[in-house]
């Protein structure tokens, strides 16, 4: 039985289930359930998923996790992944079919699931949501309290030579919300998820910042900024494909590129995601609430991206385990943020984190 260090020493080598629960409980609670003070944070993809097929090690760390370990103890834990473009609804249903465990909405972060903490302050304001296909972004926006979101498709259909390098689909025109564009003002662009048409994006981006659109009837003294937002700062991540992808960050650094050359200055954004203070904050709180108020907690991120998982974890004064099945290639030099510890896959790093505290 692996015997947590700190009890070692009293108790000798007899060390029985009822005293491991006493020490897991805090005082008085002998006799009560153990409840774990250990609980993680997983990223997705390189970690627990490869494309859209579940890593071998996944099904393993999770069945640890569940139970399946010499203290029989069962060890909360959370997805924290930068991706996103679909409701936590539609995303827990999936991957509780891609990795055979339930994954349930309130132990999944994405990218833009800490939107859901700003919302009260647009709730009323016309909102421009990027990312996803068609209109699934503006229906997730709404589902957060968003009351007045609209796509970039919607301002194409409005007027069609704002971008005439792209002609909407049938299924497009389908998804659009018809909107007399020259009224609307817009107080946020909300980068949701990984833009599809990266040139349409920026030339409307470009023309909401700037009141080409929405913004006719003031001038550029009385014109309220709009905010910017991006939720997802990775450069890149890991597909299936061989070498890792472009992401949202690589968009917004195209972007500014863009904006720079029309106006002299990139434009003033705020950042959420993985490493943020902000999403590592709003994860820790669920963390904690899945502990349940046990004292004391060890919380562990487990990442593959140094830049992100490994960057947000440290800042955060978690413990972070950094594997190898994903963006970080160990052949190519050290990780620019260093870890706790490297792993090779994600059911060696559970491991050696329940070594680490009940050894």
């Amino acid at each position: 039985m692996l015997i947590p260090r700190h009890i070692g020493p009293k108790y000798g080598n007899r060390v029985t289930v009822k005293q491991i629960a006493r020490y897991l409980n805090g005082p008085g609670n002998g006799t009560a359930k153990p409840r774990s003070r250990l609980a993680f944070a997983f990223d997705i993809d390189g970690v627990l998923l490869r494309g859209k097929n579940s890593l071998p090690a996944a099904k393993e760390a999770l069945s640890i996790l569940d139970g399946n370990n010499k203290l029989g103890l069962k060890i909360p834990f959370i997805l924290l992944t930068n991706g996103g473009g679909v409701s936590e609804e539609e995303r827990c249903r999936k991957l509780s079919s891609q990795l055979d465990v339930q994954i349930h909405p309130d132990q999944f972060i994405q990218s833009h699931t800490v939107l859901k903490s700003i919302v009260h302050k647009y709730v009323d304001v016309p909102v421009l949501v990027l990312g996803g296909q068609g209109d699934t972004l503006r229906r997730v926006a709404e589902g957060y309290g968003f009351r007045k979101a609209y796509t970039t498709l919607d301002i194409l259909n409005w007027n069609p030579s704002i971008w005439p390098f792209h002609d909407l689909t049938q299924e497009e025109r389908a998804s659009v919300r018809p909107a007399d564009f020259s009224k609307i003002q817009f107080g946020a662009i909300f980068v949701f998820h990984d833009p599809r048409n990266w040139a349409l994006d920026t030339q409307i981006m470009c023309d909401v910042i700037q009141g080409i659109i929405g913004g006719s009837h003031e001038t550029n003294h009385t014109r309220k900024p709009v905010d910017l937002v991006f939720c997802n700062p990775d450069l890149i991540w890991q597909s299936d494909f061989e070498a890792p992808r472009m992401g949202q960050g690589a968009f917004r650094v195209a972007f500014q590129a863009v904006f720079q050359s029309l106006t002299g200055s990139t434009y003033p954004y705020i950042q959420f995601g993985k490493p943020t203070e902000a999403t590592y904050n709003f994860a820790e709180i669920m963390l904690k609430h899945r502990l349940q108020g046990v004292p004391k907690s060890s919380l562990y991120m487990v990442g593959d991206n140094p830049e992100s998982d490994i960057a947000g974890a440290n800042t955060a004064g978690w413990k972070s385990i950094l594997v190898h099945t994903g963006v970080y290639d160990p052949h190519r030099g050290p990780p620019s943020h260093q870890p706790t510890h490297q792993a090779e896959d994600v059911a060696e790093a559970v491991r050696w984190a329940l070594e680490q505290e009940f050894c």
